[in-house]
């Protein structure tokens, strides 16, 4: 009898692009090149991506398992995106939390997420430590400080100290959660905008290409690295392999130094830092190296606009978008007629504009902006009807997210903003919730009823103001009530000014009309 062995026939692996292995890959063949600095701290790409590998591993030999969140609480620095990569390079999910916060807010957000391990800087941990009996999931073993000691949470050196610097054996799908942004707006518990691996390698990707990004790239970030807008610039120069260069805060004459010294070929900021940056003498430095100016985060004025190319060259690209998940552009090569448009859909987008009934509207229509592409996010975290909410279901079946923006396009495709969110204040580049706000103002013990409008500012673009209606035989007090209202809120929520009402306008079923109470601000201002 004849006997044979059975061969095992073996299948190939649906192989996939991931941020992890890119990096990886970067250490390996660029180990020489600079791949961050910020301030006197450089690191190259292969002592950045040892580092990385020290975190991963260190969190694996913890017993992290794939998908456990990891909050991180720091500020800019070279360290904390050794951190955040690591964590994904373990095959967690990062958690970055905002350094404006109160520390209620980031216990909060800490219980709501589940995190189960934390990196932070001495800093976060003052402010946590009168919450902490509400820190349920964190493991007491698995806090670690960086930058500094705290009683309580174990030394970030002695975790990473002795790891191995080996590409980790932790496996990444396209499905994966990546990481957790949660939204501005902070008294309620703001939504967790949760994005995947296949999002943040659209993002990536996407972005890498629409501006023009290399290994040869210098960008500089100025905003902090823990807001979802810094990723513009951040994540896609470190995947194409360039050096991202962290300002530690933002200074407009520090801001000009640094792009003539490192050679910036990128840079973001939002509508505020252009206008600081132009309050400045700009004929004192070098900005030659500039390819791409970006603009993101909230609407640039026209006059503003126009003063930026003027000074800084026509390098300047405007972005519209939402954490949640789509994005415009509109790039310095556009028709000058196009000029006050936020552009066409970036790269794998698709944009409609939606009528109140959900009906597709035609070229110059006016309705609600919604939007579709592989960078979308997964999900609100832990909110299924919050996320079902913002669903719109083309002809194909695909799901679009609704913005609650209104918009049109025209002819060619390029959309032109109407309206904002309808309550939204965009401060500074960050988005302040007027709910959030009322519901502290509403518990002062003299404020019957309270509304939060948003108002001009001349260096934030817009501010928040308070208006109140007192109780009866409440004498009124703005230098009181003002600072007992601002040290309840986060530093991006705090009230410019409060004033006064004997009533507020309504629609039929008693809604506040903010519209109407923003017009005598807002007449005079040139957009």
């Amino acid at each position: 009898m004849n006997s044979s062995k059975e061969k095992t026939l073996l299948s190939l692996d649906y192989a996939e692009i991931t941020i992890p292995d890119i990096f990886s890959s970067h250490g390996k063949f660029r180990k020489h090149q600079e791949a961050v600095v910020c301030g006197s701290v450089r690191r190259t790409w292969g002592d950045f991506n040892d580092n990385m590998n020290r975190v991963a591993n260190a969190l694996l030999a913890s017993g992290v398992a794939r998908g456990d969140r990891v909050v991180v609480m720091m500020g800019n620095s070279v360290e904390i995106l050794e951190v955040m990569f690591g964590i994904v390079k373990a095959g967690c999910c990062v958690v970055p939390l905002s350094g404006l916060l109160t520390g209620q807010q980031l216990a909060s957000l800490i219980k709501d997420c589940g995190a189960k391990q934390a990196f932070a800087t001495a800093d976060f941990i003052e402010r946590l430590r009168p919450f902490q009996n509400e820190l349920v999931h964190l493991n007491a073993n698995h806090r670690y400080v960086v930058h500094g000691q705290a009683e309580g949470w174990l030394n970030y050196s002695e975790l990473t100290n002795g790891q191995s610097t080996t590409t980790p054996s932790a496996v990444y799908r396209s499905e994966d959660a990546f990481n957790i942004i949660y939204s501005s707006g902070t008294t309620g518990l703001p939504k967790g905008i949760m994005q995947s691996h296949r999002a943040r390698v659209h993002w990536a990707i996407s972005n890498s290409i629409e501006m023009r990004f290399s290994d040869q790239s210098r960008a500089l970030t100025t905003t902090s690295l823990y807001s979802n807008g810094t990723w513009l610039m951040m994540l896609p120069v470190l995947f194409s392999g360039g050096t991202c260069v962290v300002m530690p805060a933002f200074d407009p004459t520090e801001f000009s130094r640094l792009v003539a010294y490192e050679k910036i070929t990128h840079t973001f900021m939002v509508p505020a830092q252009y206008i600081a940056l132009l309050q400045t003498d700009t004929t004192q430095h070098d900005y030659s190296t500039l390819d791409v100016l970006l603009c993101a985060g909230s609407p640039l004025r026209r006059d503003t606009k126009r003063q930026v190319i003027e000074r800084l060259g026509n390098k300047l690209i405007e972005l519209y978008g939402f954490s949640e998940g789509f994005a415009t552009m509109l790039k310095p090569n556009a028709p000058a007629d196009k000029f006050d448009t936020v552009g066409t859909p970036v790269l794998g987008f698709e944009v409609r504009v939606l009528d109140e009934s959900g009906a597709v509207l035609g070229p110059g229509e006016i309705g609600e902006i919604a939007g579709y592409g592989p960078g979308m996010m997964s999900a609100y975290h832990g909110k299924p009807s919050e996320t079902s909410a913002l669903i719109w279901q083309d002809e194909r079946g695909r799901t679009f997210i609704r913005s609650g923006d209104i918009g049109s396009q025209d002819e060619d495709g390029y959309l032109k903003l109407v309206d904002r969110k309808k309550d939204m204040i965009i401060s500074g580049g960050f988005n302040v919730f007027p709910s959030d706000l009322e519901e502290i103002i509403g518990q002062h013990p003299d404020v019957l009823d309270a509304t939060v409008i948003g108002v001009p500012h001349e260096r934030w673009g817009e501010t928040p103001l308070a208006l109140v209606i007192l109780r009866p035989g409440a004498v009124f007090d703005a230098s009181l009530m003002l600072p007992w209202c601002n040290e309840r809120l986060a530093k991006h929520q705090r009230l410019s000014n409060i004033e006064t009402r004997e009533d507020f306008p309504r629609n039929a079923l008693g809604k506040v009309l903010k519209r109407i109470l923003r017009e005598p601000y807002w007449i005079n201002v040139k957009t």
